[in-house]
């Protein structure tokens, strides 16, 4: 654009603040990439093609575009405003995504967030894709080029119909509930804790029959009721309410963090893990964890039962 607006090769790397020889070289190895002449050039003067003007529309239009996308990249960098992609697991209660919208918007009012519904594995997906900014995982998960937030625990629990003689304990040894099919949630959410917890049945003793699969409230408490089989769930997705009087709940831990493609945090994301973790501690019941080891995909238990 340059050249062509000055019509003179020493002008433009003048204005460009370069040598005029590199500046040459630059233009014609994008004409050889083009397979198109974009100047004439002679002696004395450098007069710009037809296809040369053909193209600095394109090229202006493209120019532009680069540093409006620019601008809104240092405004959302600088956490003011632009629009931040987020994820949050399907089993995160009501209560607790309202608690997160309200005091993301308390701190940083001017950010548009694009709120999502997406498993651990569609997350690990999207920030591989750049199609997504920050979102709440759980673990064990691969977490390799991520950096993470504290690491929280929420309470897990198992589901079982009250009128089962092992609700009449107080805990709920793994291995009594033989007999039983499993409700989880499908193994493409998040493998690795998928995994995890038919390892930790079976370690406990409790292999099931038939692993049935679930994720809504009302067709996990069905299948409870209405299929000889147990469920796993955190407390405060309220599959049982404390006076329910068809389903006792006994607790089991679960764990998990925010967590963002390393290198690209930002304000944004640094408000989005601030209202998360907040809402976790303060509308779900969980409790920080620091890590005592870094988190890896691997088969070994990340459950306490």
């Amino acid at each position: 654009m340059a050249v062509a607006e000055e019509s003179h090769f020493g002008r433009a790397a003048a204005r460009l603040g370069m040598a005029q020889p590199p500046l040459s070289q630059r233009i014609q190895r994008l004409e050889k990439e083009l397979g198109v002449r974009l100047f004439e050039r002679t002696s004395r003067q450098v007069a710009i093609t037809e296809a040369g003007t053909l193209l600095l529309a394109e090229a202006r239009e493209l120019l532009a575009r680069s540093e409006s996308f620019r601008a809104a990249a240092r405004r959302i960098r600088a956490g003011e405003t632009g629009l931040l992609r987020a994820a949050l697991a399907p089993d995160i209660s009501g209560e607790t995504v309202a608690a997160l919208l309200a005091d993301f918007r308390r701190r940083r009012a001017g950010l548009e967030l694009e709120l999502h519904e997406l498993s651990t594995a569609e997350q690990l997906a999207g920030f591989a894709a750049h199609e997504l900014d920050v979102g709440l995982i759980h673990h064990p998960c691969d977490v390799t080029g991520l950096e993470l937030g504290p690491v929280l625990r929420r309470d897990l629990g198992v589901l079982l119909p009250r009128g089962a003689a092992q609700a009449e304990l107080d805990e709920v040894p793994l291995a009594s509930l033989t007999g039983y099919d499993l409700v989880l949630f499908p193994r493409a959410g998040a493998p690795a804790v998928y995994d995890d917890l038919l390892t930790a049945c079976a370690r406990g003793g409790y292999t099931p029959a038939a692993v049935r699969h679930g994720q809504g409230a009302s067709f996990v408490r069905g299948l409870v009721l209405s299929s000889g089989a147990v469920a796993l769930g955190p407390r405060d997705t309220q599959l049982a309410a404390p006076a329910d009087g068809d389903l006792v709940w006994r607790p089991l831990a679960w764990r998990h963090s925010v967590a963002w493609p390393r290198g690209r945090g930002d304000a944004a994301v640094a408000a989005f893990a601030d209202a998360a973790t907040h809402a976790l501690r303060t509308a779900a019941g969980a409790r920080s964890e620091e890590p005592a080891r870094p988190l890896h995909l691997r088969p070994a238990s990340e459950f306490w039962l």
